[in-house]
């Protein structure tokens, strides 16, 4: 369990490098996202290796670094890859770059991830606006000693997505001809994909989208009070609803095709955000 102290470290060592840079908007990009990272103006890049109490981050397609700068006016800082329960990372450490972010001053996070589409109503290449998670398994960053510097024992999680948030990202994308759909994330470790019958209980359960991330960070960013719009990209049907076996590069692919629109929706909504 990491101490109080030693997220303001981390923090301490961040300032340090960002020269008087606050950041307003914490930035997440999952698999084959960190493309807008590459975006930002007069760009400040810190690897995740270098910062105190930091894990690196291993998976694909997750550069492993901070990237602070401007987007669209707005002072962000970007997190080009996070990490994952199944590279072997205990909760608290996936949870840690957001909390770091927290005390250098970010107080709204976007996050994003890609995930494997789980109602049938979704297609491959779709943005979901999340609007819930579901989370049963165990793995989860508020277990433990409560910091209560952070937020407080017992944390409401009626809206861990804000409200306002998501009907501005559902305007911008009516006006740029994206028919955004909302859902409900379901959080599964991985690292393998989920099985047929998995994909079907978790139907019945209300979930959507499928991943292996977002809700330990979202988690985290709720207890800290932190505003929040989740944007999930389906870049594969979940196991069983095509006849085609699941992989990473398809992921992958899928996030290149979508870097159009999907860059251009965030854009958009960092310009007009308040």
């Amino acid at each position: 369990m990491f101490s109080h102290k030693e997220y303001a470290e981390s923090a301490d060592f961040i300032e340090r490098r960002l020269n008087g840079f606050k950041p307003e908007f914490l930035l997440i990009l999952g698999s084959g996202l960190g493309f807008l990272g590459y975006m930002a103006e007069d760009p400040i890049y810190i690897n995740y290796r270098e910062i105190p109490h930091f894990k690196a981050s291993t998976a694909p397609g997750h550069a492993g670094r901070f990237v602070a700068g401007k987007l669209s006016g707005k002072n962000i800082l970007v997190m080009q890859g996070r990490l994952h329960i199944y590279e072997g990372c205990q909760p608290e450490e996936v949870a840690f770059p957001i909390r770091v972010a927290h005390l250098l001053g970010a107080r709204s996070m976007i996050i994003t991830n890609a995930c494997g589409g789980v109602n049938k109503d979704y297609s491959v290449g779709e943005l979901i606006l999340l609007n819930d998670i579901i989370k049963f398994s165990y793995p989860n960053p508020l277990i433990g000693p409560n910091i209560d510097e952070f937020g407080p024992r017992f944390k409401d999680m009626s809206h861990i997505f804000d409200a306002s948030y998501l009907k501005l990202a559902k305007e911008i994308g009516s006006e740029q001809g994206l028919l955004l759909k909302e859902g409900v994330y379901f959080y599964m470790t991985g690292p393998q994909y989920e099985t047929p019958a998995e994909i079907r209980a978790i139907r019945v359960l209300g979930g959507d989208v499928v991943g292996m991330s977002t809700a330990p960070e979202c988690l985290a960013a709720n207890h800290c009070g932190m505003r929040t719009l989740g944007i999930s990209l389906v870049t594969n049907m979940a196991a069983g609803i095509l006849d085609e076996p699941l992989t990473e590069e398809e992921v992958l692919s899928e996030a290149e095709k979508a870097k159009g629109y999907f860059s251009k929706l965030v854009l958009e909504f960092l310009r007009r955000v308040e």
